[in-house]
């Protein structure tokens, strides 16, 4: 049996940086510290940060101490409550997250309709939307363009911006982008601005280039995770035996299995992969 283990699988900066910054605070915390729901998408870390006084909560109402902002990033009014409320807030926002929130903002002071692409439950986009003002439409996947041109058009508005959560598909965008290029208006100004960012870029361009060359795939990380779940759909595509697991004891592989290849999250620590990795060469 040949392991293949993706070269990007496991965390991105963004999310390392977040983890690594929640292990910080919570060694020099004397006591119980928060966090503005889950610091990331995965039920492990979380675990693991709840054992060194971490927990996660929904509203500033449910704090009493330091409290850390997670990768995904929250609505830009919290950061006003926190002041008046006298909280210590530690921000461990994904800088790219933090880009996608300036640029938003910018066109919006400029006057336009904000295209944005993603799930509008995700908390990322839940941020986002907090900077886009009273003009906007979340797209999520291509029947949805109808409406945001609908959208657009009772806005009254003739500049249009198309950015997208940082973890949407590439190949989504790309459809979508087509689209509304080819609806919109031509006297509408249409500027597009692709936000996802690199590493989840290069993460499912090698997801689709492995997914072809062995018989068996795992994608590991967690189940509510926004990127694991699209690197899970891509691999689905070339290889009809692709499995999601958050943890190796999930694992059911066919023992004639030749060639498996191994791809994770980017909220996905490299702990689990090691495991993973580890249980299939027992």
């Amino acid at each position: 049996m040949e392991i293949i283990v993706g070269k990007t699988a496991g965390f991105c900066y963004g999310a390392q940086r977040a983890v690594e910054g929640a292990i910080k605070e919570a060694q020099k915390s004397e006591g119980k510290i928060y966090c503005l729901g889950e610091i990331l998408h995965n039920k492990q870390v979380i675990e693991r940060l709840a054992k060194l006084g971490v927990q996660c909560v929904e509203t500033l109402e449910e704090t009493k101490g330091t409290t850390l902002i997670r990768a995904h990033g929250v609505p830009k009014e919290i950061y006003e409550e926190a002041k008046k409320m006298n909280i210590n807030l530690k921000d461990y926002t994904c800088p790219n997250v933090l880009k996608i929130h300036e640029i938003a903002e910018q066109f919006k002071e400029q006057d336009y309709f904000i295209f944005l692409l993603g799930s509008k439950k995700h908390p990322e986009n839940i941020g986002t939307l907090s900077h886009c003002g009273k003009y906007y439409c979340v797209i999520e996947k291509e029947e949805d363009v109808e409406e945001a041109i609908k959208q657009l058009k009772a806005s009254n508005k003739n500049k249009a911006l198309l950015i997208s959560q940082s973890t949407f598909s590439l190949e989504k965008f790309e459809k979508i982008k087509e689209i509304l290029q080819n609806k919109i208006d031509k006297k509408t100004t249409f500027v597009i601005k692709n936000t996802i960012c690199k590493a989840t870029d290069v993460r499912q361009k090698e997801t689709e280039e492995l997914s072809k060359v062995v018989d068996t795939m795992i994608i590991i990380g967690g189940k509510n995770s926004s990127n694991t779940r699209k690197l899970y759909e891509i691999a689905k595509r070339n290889c009809k035996n692709t499995n999601l697991i958050e943890t190796a004891k999930e694992l059911e592989i066919n023992k004639n299995a030749k060639k498996i290849g191994i791809m994770a999250g980017a909220s996905t620590p490299k702990e689990s992969i090691e495991e993973v990795v580890a249980y299939l060469k027992k």
